[in-house]
């Protein structure tokens, strides 16, 4: 049965004349503390908290002291006591509540300034089992959420970003904070215990693999609000986990505008596609638009890796993003800056590409520390009416899996190593996804269609034009490989993709008529292989 409230009124000011401190991250704190004994605050607090307070020669009272209780089990109960809680939780202002502290000798505690064990650290850098679990933090959260349930009478802080705007508040209040300060500092406090939670519970699944937990929580820390979402109508902002991968919530803005919701969303996409190729293998440049490739390359170096890549779409390429697998150089560098590019995307860049890059103002330079781990198990989440699709991520590897011959002709080896590269790229081209490649440069991208025939066709064409622009006398779709991130229901999408001229195709297989395409490949002499893999991407 749900609770009534005696519906008293919030008083709009209340004077802060006790102080709780308690913190794991002691940024500010003694500053914090300092402006505190200043206005005449009385500090509360525990721990090393406490030894930092009073290391500065401040005035500081133990919880022990309070609560007549000395801190126990290696300091897991020192706070869960009736005089911090009631002390919290106490309506000021009923009588009742008045006569209870009056008799049991607790004290109100008006500000809490509390931050979290550092479990999403402990856990990224790959605490084992019993660190990970130590570092499950009990009181913060207790306190945190019945100062924010009492925010009518309580302020609670959980961040030192938020230690200015509260010193602000009693400096122009004289010593008081108002009810609407205290309930935004109660809403970003139940946040964090969300996310914190959230943190820990997705841990717990993973580690006892878990896929499937009766509840599942996506939690996240708010990195910066966008101007706009996909559409200037559209609120948005962007927020990142706790996962320590490289990639664009990560890296660091050195240069250029925002970025844009749709910027991340591509630049994203961008650098999960070119972290696909090791860079102590060969350089590689992936170009976006729009979520899906409209150029990917290797090569030994970054210039001709880009300058491939340019090459299979140099008209889509405008205004894309470009990611590199490699620390941008300058020669590479004053190439891309020929072209109207959003964003770039690398694990590094020199001093020298970084000067390049700075002619173009507006161009954002985007540096992530390394690459993603495409192997790297992991969760993604989609939203739909009224529900949340969670999966694993997509990490299976081409060079992973055992390739499958099945037609009279074996493909040969640049065939193969084409095969492979394609089916990298289909693995992040939008469903239905067709990819021609030749000697390690796409040829063609066929994205999104709703018939695969119509991508196979678009990717052709989009050799052809290419072909036209750089002078060629055919498109590089002769003679090379092809790639379905899905099998092929039928032969006549394969029959199109022979038009543009391959002679080899690499496919996950599995359809009800896998022979009859098997057996169209055969009469044209094209070699065909099966992954058993498909990577449909919506």
């Amino acid at each position: 049965m749900a609770v009534v409230s005696k519906k008293i009124p919030a008083p709009d000011k209340v004077d802060v004349r006790t102080a709780l401190l308690s913190v794991s991250d002691k940024t500010g704190i003694v500053e914090l503390a300092r402006a505190l004994a200043d206005k005449g605050v009385r500090l509360l607090s525990t721990g090393g908290t406490h030894k930092a307070i009073a290391a500065a020669g401040l005035a500081v009272t133990d919880v022990s002291d309070v609560t007549g209780f000395p801190e126990i089990m290696d300091g897991r109960v020192k706070t869960l006591h009736p005089k911090v809680h009631g002390g919290l939780l106490a309506i000021r202002d009923d009588a009742e509540h008045q006569a209870a502290m009056k008799a049991h000798g607790i004290e109100g505690i008006d500000l809490v300034v509390i931050n979290l064990y550092p479990f999403e650290d402990v856990r990224a850098a790959g605490g084992d089992y019993p660190t990970t679990v130590e570092n499950i933090d009990i009181g913060g959260p207790a306190m945190i959420r019945a100062s924010a349930k009492n925010h009518a009478y309580v302020t609670i802080l959980t961040d030192p970003a938020d230690y200015p705007e509260l010193l602000e508040q009693l400096t122009s209040g004289g010593g008081q904070t108002v009810y609407g300060f205290r309930q935004q500092m109660a809403a970003r406090a139940f946040a964090r215990t969300a996310a914190y939670d959230a943190m820990i519970s997705n841990w717990f699944a993973e580690a006892l693999s878990i896929d499937t937990p009766r509840h599942r929580v996506v939690g996240g820390v708010l990195k910066e609000e966008m101007r706009y979402g996909e559409n200037p109508h559209q609120k948005a902002a962007f927020y990142v986990t706790g996962e320590r991968r490289a990639g664009v919530a990560t890296a660091s803005l050195l240069q250029g505008k925002q970025l844009s919701y749709n910027n991340i969303n591509d630049t994203d996409a961008a650098y999960e596609l070119v972290a696909e190729f090791l860079p102590e293998k060969t350089a590689a440049c992936a170009i976006i638009k729009h979520a899906n490739p409209c150029g990917v390359a290797t090569a030994s170096g970054l210039l001709e890796a880009y300058k491939r890549a340019l090459a299979c779409d140099s008209v889509s390429a405008f205004g894309g993003i470009i990611a590199l697998n490699r620390t941008l150089d300058a020669e590479t560098a004053e190439e891309i800056i020929k072209l109207f590019t959003e964003v770039i995307i690398a694990p590094d860049v020199t001093e020298e590409a970084k000067a390049i890059v700075a002619r173009k103002a507006n161009l954002r330079l985007l540096t992530a520390g390394g690459l993603p781990d495409p192997r790297l198990a992991g969760l993604t989440a989609k939203t739909v009416s009224g529900g949340l699709l969670v999966q694993s991520r997509d990490n299976g590897m081409v060079e992973d899996l055992e390739l499958k011959v099945v037609t009279k002709r074996a493909p040969t080896q640049q065939e193969l190593e084409d095969m492979t590269f394609a089916f990298k790229v289909a693995k992040h081209v939008k469903s239905n996804a067709v990819v021609y490649a030749k000697d390690g440069q796409t040829a063609g991208i066929g994205a999104g269609q709703m018939s695969r025939v119509d991508s196979a066709r678009i990717a052709g064409l989009k050799a052809e034009e290419a072909a036209r622009a750089l002078g060629l006398a055919e498109p590089l779709t002769r003679g090379s490989a092809v790639a379905s991130e899905a099998f092929l229901p039928f032969a006549d999408g394969l029959l199109s993709m022979i038009a543009a001229g391959a002679t080899a195709v690499i496919q996950p297989g599995g359809s009800m008529r896998d022979q009859e395409v098997i057996d169209a490949a055969n009469e044209h002499n094209v070699a065909m292989v099966f992954t058993g893999m498909r990577h449909f991407r919506h």
